[in-house]
């Protein structure tokens, strides 16, 4: 592995979002004078990462100088207000058409209202400053999006855009979505942070379905503080009032940090194997206690069954798209649809009963760890933008449906970055939160800080 890293130009530092938020709140930042610098960086390297599908400039400067006004007045509208932030377009915003980088959707109109995530966002004060790249319908068939690191590869699916927007400094903060690993494997291939919340805990009203059982939101920033903070900033209530009336405050002093060994990591890279092996060395170094557990389940048949469920599911709510003219939906879409509608609905319950049962075998087992350590994808981001990457490393913690957040874990082959995740229990959002906080103190190595290898 390489001792440093030289960022090429395509690659910047998105900023710290609790700290611009504070610097606006204080006057001391004005929220036109940071979307004009946010405007500024796309002009300067969006014709190489190519992460926006449209940016909205004009409805952002005119939302910019509302949001400094009311700054000005002391009327601050929530933790994110003045903020710009990206919106993976398969997600509603008011105004713009939500395309979903499908020739099925090009004359689409425009949304006529926000999807409910965005509502939230806006709500505390957020501004749409576009619509990011998606691969179709947040399926294989690729988006134009590269990876800032190394634009000759991708930056992971299907939440591509929004992965490179903050990998390439244009937006503090963006929505992607996870069905299977939409969200943590671009975070992990562009050496950014995201916090993908528990299955079902967020609205996905306004967002273009595709499996309803995993469909979730989640959050990009630069680093996992950023993305936390996004997630917090519009966590439902009754996942806060959960962790409020569990019992003791989250104890973050001695981490019970758990490393599953289970065949399906076995090709990881050595690179990967050795930041793996680093982060859970740096999380034992701060007293955290770190212990590897042989899995009780098959993470591989469980993200097949997963795989399965999904394509049912997804089959059937676009069955609609098979009827389309030839040339409208990409190949891998309609393969996959077809896939769907030939399963049986005994099958799908099958599958479906099982995954129940196996989740819970092993949340049983493993009823005492706070999080679950885990190399998020293979090694660094793959060459060429026909393919999005390996999904199988994320897919089953998607599957087991508790919040998982993209730790950066430095560079590796070609300077690309590398990362891992950890994940938790169902319901845990909240204690995850300052669990990831604390253990990225010691463990996080973003990209963006030299030496981070």
């Amino acid at each position: 592995m390489n001792d440093t890293i030289t960022p090429p130009s395509a690659a910047s530092d998105p900023g710290r979002l609790a700290e611009l938020a504070a610097k606006i709140a204080n006057c001391e930042l004005s929220p036109v004078d940071l979307m004009r610098r946010y405007l500024d960086r796309i002009d300067a390297v969006e014709d190489q990462v190519h992460g926006w599908r449209v940016v909205d400039r004009e409805r952002a400067m005119d939302l910019a100088l509302r949001s400094e006004r009311d700054a000005q007045a002391k009327v601050i509208h929530g933790p994110l207000h003045g903020i710009p932030m990206g919106v993976k377009d398969i997600i509603d915003v008011a105004g713009i058409p939500t395309r979903c980088n499908s020739r099925s959707r090009a004359d689409v109109s425009p949304a006529t209202t926000d999807a409910d995530i965005v509502l939230q966002l806006r709500a505390q004060g957020a501004i749409v400053l576009g619509k990011t790249h998606t691969t179709e319908f947040a399926y294989h068939d690729p988006s134009p999006a590269c990876n800032p690191w190394n634009t000759g590869h991708t930056p992971g699916g299907s939440s591509s855009g929004s992965g490179a927007a903050i990998a390439a400094g244009m937006v503090p903060f963006a929505l992607g979505t996870q069905t299977i690993a939409s969200v943590n494997r671009p975070a992990a291939y562009c050496g950014v942070s995201a916090f993908k919340p528990s299955t079902g805990s967020l609205s996905t009203l306004g967002v273009a379905p595709f499996a309803g059982s995993y469909d979730t939101v989640g959050f990009y920033g630069g680093r996992v503080a950023d993305a936390v903070y996004a997630f917090k900033s519009v966590a439902p209530r009754f996942v806060s009032r959960a962790a409020q009336v569990s019992g003791a405050p989250v104890d973050v002093s001695q981490i019970r940090v758990v490393m599953i060994d289970d065949a399906l990591i076995a090709d990881m890279s050595a690179d990967m194997k050795s930041a793996y092996r680093r982060m859970a060395d740096d999380f034992a170094n701060a007293g955290h206690i770190v212990e590897q557990r042989k899995s009780n389940i098959s993470f591989d048949g469980f993200r097949e069954m997963q795989g399965r469920t999904a394509a049912y599911e997804s089959g059937h709510v676009n069955a609609a798209f098979l009827q389309l003219e030839d040339g409208l939906i990409g190949d891998h879409l309609l393969q996959l649809i077809r896939e769907g509608l030939s399963t049986s609905d005994e099958s799908y319950f099958a599958d479906r009963r099982e995954i129940d049962r196996l989740r819970q075998k092993f949340l049983n087992a493993n009823h005492d760890a706070d999080v679950f350590l885990w190399p998020a994808v293979p090694g660094i981001a793959p060459e060429g933008l026909a393919s999005t990457g390996d999904n199988r490393y994320i897919a089953p913690w998607t599957a087991i449906g508790g919040p998982i957040v993209t730790i950066p874990a430095g560079v590796g082959a070609k300077n690309l970055p590398l990362g891992c995740i950890v994940s938790g229990h169902p319901g845990n959002d909240m204690q995850m939160c300052q669990w990831s906080l604390q253990l990225a103190e010691v463990g996080e190595r973003s990209p963006f800080e030299s030496g981070q290898n």
